[in-house]
């Protein structure tokens, strides 16, 4: 007899509207309180929604994620379940909107071999419709997903299972026949809106079962034993905030004695006598303890068939001590667990186990596990035909009792699983490969892609396949539609750390610190290599345990932290417990990206499609076609939209960009070199109108978005032919095709991507048409070259990476030079408008104060001039630093502000400063300076390093140093010259290490000050390594510790860098970037072709 607090029989009346309503309550009350929403506006609006639907209705309908969430709960509530510490790693398969009982088998179906998992057992739960009346319910109305039938003989003896006798004669009376064996699987028997059941064969692939063998005793496997290996209950009723799921089968993994129970005890097998015997057990005394003796060998029998073949199973000491663990942690985070202590002692060596000497008191909470009468006790046939007579099973329900086909079971998993790509991006790149990710997922999965500054973290922990793609800004940082993400995901694994090692986690306020979250592959743990059984016991429960995920990062790897953020998301998320379905992927930019994306998009996916149980022929991976949706010319057109008015560039940036943006103008352009320099650095001054979208501090960075030169674009508009004039604004259509059973509707809409504009503004202000173009793009060229050898030259450069790199690098051409290279290509505006990729913001640190100068602001910009082949090619321009180089006072400049709050002055004054910053990486600290200045800032440490080739002629803001010396708002300054005749050759880091490093020692080490890096990646390392070198030398520091002490600066916010990439990218540089990118692109390929 079950408790009858543990029991819900619907015979018995309904549940009240009140009831429902206190549950819901209550229920929502949970849900949002685990996201702590309590009482938000969210919460508030939910919940009226919901009780106007039970006053009008008298019930409700859960969502998705409540639906997940009261499932998890559900079985964290269970008090019989010792399997409950794995609660959070539920998989939820939503099947409400189904109505037939052939949709319940395919259900089952795929729940089954989802569960399976060729022997890694996974746990999950399916949902059928919730109980609206008796009349119209759904049910499964087998006890468990899989059992064995029993058949009485002549003699009243059964063959099977004696606790199936009475469901297999039920079987019977449906038209089943058994084959009359000790192990045959009984049929489904499913039941749909309330409608007489039917009786459908489980698939024997879907079986998997084990035969029983013994280490030692070969009697075992003479026994012909076996059993299956996926334990599912079917008969139980989850009510869930008082919504009553009477069809809700749910699988976990066996513990071994319950195997042993099944084949032991005297209501079932009875097998102790026969064991016993074979043993040569003296059967006679009880006192010979044979019944313990041979119950004990069956566990053991069972224990290492199960491991033998890597198939998940937990012995009863594993499963004791996991559920202490989880029980004391529930006392901890809810002050109680519900627990039967009946049911949770282990039926062998019970007192061995610390459950025994464990009081647990049994009491029920919603959502909630209950029992219900069996089904056949209370339903009455509408064909009472079916019971009288034996039917003939005809060929279309013989059909039903196969599977119904891999493609269908596959159809019906990968509708209901969603692949949610989340991506961040400076460039637009990350995008448009998770776009190509999208793609190839919606193959077989849901594919969704969404920013991260879009996404709810709420909710991550309801998904169930997570795909990542980001890029890394600067020195290691987010992207800047990243950083809420990145923060909020840090402060999630805070929160979890806490509420597991009750030892509260530090929390930073400023910016989110990819390098010190990151953890490299080869440090941290991965349930990757993890055998079944060890997955069962180690696997993890975190907060995201129920999520798959990969990350792929793009970067450089000219910058000292390549894909550190990508990194950083990857470790935070296995610390919440999420299961990397591969590991981590890189693509770097200066070799190989696409190719590397290519490799990992095809692991990921392939991957996926066997951890969600999507099967694809071999042939579908090997023909995989990772590019965008083919761009056909022939279904694009462009309209002209009017001639009159002008266009707002600004504005349509802003919502291109998604970006509020100031429209500034110029005040003043100062050469900061010598003419004789050969080089050319500027100092821009920009009037912004006292605009509110440039405030900012010093050490943030201005935002601005440039314009192509104009003989460039004036030179492809010549290209393109006969084009529209300056003054007709035009936009893309494109044809879209509805097929119906009878003929095919076409119609043309429009193209939103760029807003209705000129085509000299969109090749100007809009579209990117000086990057080197892209694989993808080169593929979509392709098709519009008319000579053969252009065409196979492009295709080529397309798929062949190391060609590409080779081309892309030492050509760097830009799209007129593209034409000209291979002139049969012809390229439409339609393609320009849909294909070029969007030209990018670029961003400076600011040079000014905004006390000292209100209503403006200052970048120091190095204007970017360089020959392509080593120097021996065509003249390069940089887009934004000669624009800015360019333009007139009347023009405006698209502009805004990125904070940088890891680069900012402490707020206190007192605390000695140390700024390195070597050629045009003095920038940010102009703004320091000015700001000292302003604030009158006197007697305080604020040390400059500045470094640059010639005293005469490089030397910028020199003598606005020498002012601010003798006011005092820097203390030191120090410069080191490198090609100049008359000083020794140094960089600032050998200044750090042969001149001052008593004075860095002093202010770092013993007064706790702050160390500012501004500039390139070389001089950046550089510095580092000169900064451990003098803590070694003049701290008595060993290797080990001044890195350590380093990073640990950076970990409390006294080490701050503003790295950029290297300004002039020579051939030679890039070379050797690229060939230890390929070193490292080949080693992951192959780590990616051996997972």
């Amino acid at each position: 007899m079950n408790p009858p607090n543990m029991t819900c029989d619907p015979m018995k009346g309904k549940q009240s509207v009140e009831e429902i309503r206190r549950l819901a309550i209550s229920f929502l009350d949970q849900y949002y309180d685990s996201m702590k929403r309590t009482g938000s506006e969210v919460h508030q609006t939910r919940l009226n929604n919901v009780l106007d639907s039970i006053k009008t209705t008298g019930t409700y309908e859960l969502t998705g994620n409540e639906l997940i969430f009261g499932a998890k709960l559900a079985w964290r509530n269970a008090p019989r379940c010792i399997g409950r510490q794995q609660w959070n790693k539920l998989q939820v398969f939503d099947y409400r909107q189904i109505s037939t009982t052939g949709e319940m088998y395919q259900a089952l179906c795929s729940h089954l071999k989802f569960g399976t998992n060729k022997g890694n057992i996974r746990s999950c739960v399916t949902f059928f419709p919730p109980r609206q009346d008796v009349s119209t319910e759904f049910r499964v109305w087998n006890n468990q997903i899989l059992r064995y039938a029993a058949y009485r003989q002549d003699d009243d003896s059964i063959i099977g299972d004696p606790v199936n006798l009475e469901f297999t004669q039920i079987c019977e009376k449906l038209g089943w026949k058994g084959k009359g064996g000790r192990f045959d699987v009984l049929p489904w028997v499913l039941q749909a809106n309330g409608q007489d059941p039917e009786i459908y064969d489980v698939p024997p692939e879907l079986v998997l079962e084990v035969n029983i063998k013994h280490p030692t005793y070969k009697c075992f496997e003479e026994m012909d034993l076996k059993w299956y290996a996926v334990p599912g209950v079917s008969n139980i009723m989850l009510n869930i905030g008082g919504i009553e799921f009477c069809a809700a089968p749910f699988n976990g993994w066996f513990m071994g004695t319950e195997i042993g129970r099944d084949l032991c005890d005297v209501s079932r097998y009875d097998l102790l006598p026969q064991i016993a015997e074979a043993m040569g057990l003296d059967t006679k005394r009880t006192s010979s303890l044979w019944k313990d003796k041979a119950l004990l060998e069956m566990n053991v029998a069972i224990l290492h068939s199960f491991q033998a073949l890597n198939i998940t199973i937990m012995d009863h000491h594993v499963a004791s001590e996991s559920f202490m663990k989880h029980f004391h942690n529930e006392l901890k985070v809810r002050g109680g667990c519900p627990a039967d202590w009946v049911w949770l002692v282990p039926p062998i060596s019970g007192s061995a186990c610390p459950v025994f000497h464990q009081e647990f008191f049994n009491y029920v909470i919603n959502p909630a596990c209950l029992y219900q009468p069996n089904p056949w006790r209370y339903y009455k046939y509408k064909d009472q035909k079916k019971l009288k007579t034996k039917r003939k099973i005809h060929f279309k329900e013989l059909a039903k009792s196969v599977l119904l086909t891999s493609n269908m079971m596959t159809k019906a998993m990968s509708k209901r699983i969603r692949a949610t790509i989340l991506y961040a991006t400076e460039t637009g790149k990350s995008y448009e490969f998770a776009v190509m990710l999208k793609q190839l997922f919606d193959h077989a999965f849901d594919g969704k892609v969404v920013a991260m500054e879009d996404f709810d973290i709420q909710s991550l922990e309801y998904e169930s396949l997570v795909l990542v793609v980001t890029s890394t800004f600067g020195n290691g940082d987010p992207p800047e539609n990243g950083e809420g993400f990145a923060k909020n995901l840090q402060k999630m694994s805070a929160d979890y750390m806490e509420s597991v090692n009750g030892v509260k986690q530090r929390q930073r306020n400023s910016k989110f610190q990819s390098v010190v979250t990151a953890k490299p592959v080869v440090k941290r743990g991965s349930t990757l290599n993890l055998t079944n059984a060890q997955a069962a016991t180690t696997a993890s429960v975190g907060h995201l345990a129920n999520v798959r995920f990969s990350v792929f990062g793009l970067g450089s790897r000219a910058y000292p932290h390549f894909c550190a953020f990508a990194h950083a998301v990857d470790t935070l998320m296995g610390e919440l417990g999420a299961e990397r379905i591969i590991e981590i992927g890189e693509g770097d930019e200066l070799s190989g990206q696409a190719q590397s994306f290519r490799v990992w998009s095809k692991a990921v996916f392939k991957a996926a499609c066997q951890e969600f149980c999507v099967e694809s022929s071999n042939s579908f991976f090997d023909d995989m076609d990772m590019s965008d949706a083919k761009y056909e010319d022939s279904k694009h057109r462009i309209k002209t939209v009017s001639s009159i008015g002008l266009e707002d560039y600004v504005g349509a940036l802003s919502k291109l960009h998604r970006k509020n943006l100031a429209p500034c103008k110029l005040i003043k352009r100062s050469n900061l070199q010598a003419e004789q320099s050969g080089r050319l650095t500027i100092l821009v001054e920009l009037d912004t109108d006292n605009s509110d979208v440039i405030k900012y501090q010093p050490g943030d960075h201005l935002g601005v978005y440039p314009k192509n030169n104009e003989k460039l674009v004036r030179d492809l508009m010549a290209f393109l032919g006969d084009v529209p004039d300056d003054q007709t604004l035009i936009e893309v259509e494109s044809m879209k095709i509805k097929k119906t059973q009878v003929s095919e509707i076409k119609t043309w809409e429009d193209v939103t991507r760029l807003p209705a504009c000129t085509l000299y503004v969109a090749l100007s202000r809009y579209l990117d048409i000086c990057t080197p173009p892209s694989q993808r793009l080169l593929e979509i060229y392709a098709d519009a070259a008319s000579d053969p050898n252009d065409r196979e030259k492009l295709l080529k450069l397309s798929q062949d990476s190391a060609a590409y790199d080779e081309w892309s690098i030492v050509n760097a051409p830009n799209l007129v030079e593209v034409i000209k290279e291979f002139p049969s290509l012809t390229l439409s505006i339609p393609l320009l408008f849909t294909q070029l990729p969007l030209l990018q913001v670029r961003y400076y640190s600011i040079s000014s104060s905004h006390d000292v100068h209100p209503g403006e602001v200052h970048a120091t910009v190095a204007v970017v001039q360089y020959r392509t082949h080593g120097g021996r090619g065509e003249l390069h321009e940089g887009v934004c630093s000669n624009y800015l180089n360019r333009i007139d006072t009347d023009e405006i400049i698209p502009c805004f502000v990125r904070a940088a709050p890891s680069f900012h002055l402490p707020p206190d004054q007192s605390i000695p400063c140390l700024l390195i910053g070597p050629g045009t990486g003095i920038a940010p600290f102009r703004s320091f300076w000015e700001q000292r200045s302003h604030d009158k800032t006197k007697g305080n440490t604020m040390a400059l390093l500045f470094g640059c080739r010639n005293s005469e002629q490089d030397h910028i803001y020199k003598q606005e140093v020498q002012d601010c010396l003798k006011q005092g708002s820097i203390s030191h300054a120090y410069t080191a010259y490198s090609r100049d005749p008359d000083h020794k050759k140094k960089y600032v880091q050998d200044i750090i290490k042969q001149d001052i490093a008593d004075f860095v020692v002093d202010c770092i080490v013993k007064r706790n000050g702050h160390f500012y890096v501004c500039g390139d990646v070389k001089m950046a390392n550089g510095v580092n390594e000169a900064l451990r070198e003098v803590l070694q030398a003049r701290c008595s520091m060993s290797k080990e510790d001044a890195e350590e002490y380093v990073i640990k600066m950076k970990v409390d916010e006294r080490y701050h860098e503003d790295i950029f990439g290297i300004t002039l990218r020579t051939f030679e540089v890039q070379q050797t970037v690229r060939e230890n990118t390929r070193r490292n692109s080949a080693m992951n390929q192959d780590r990616m072709s051996e997972e």
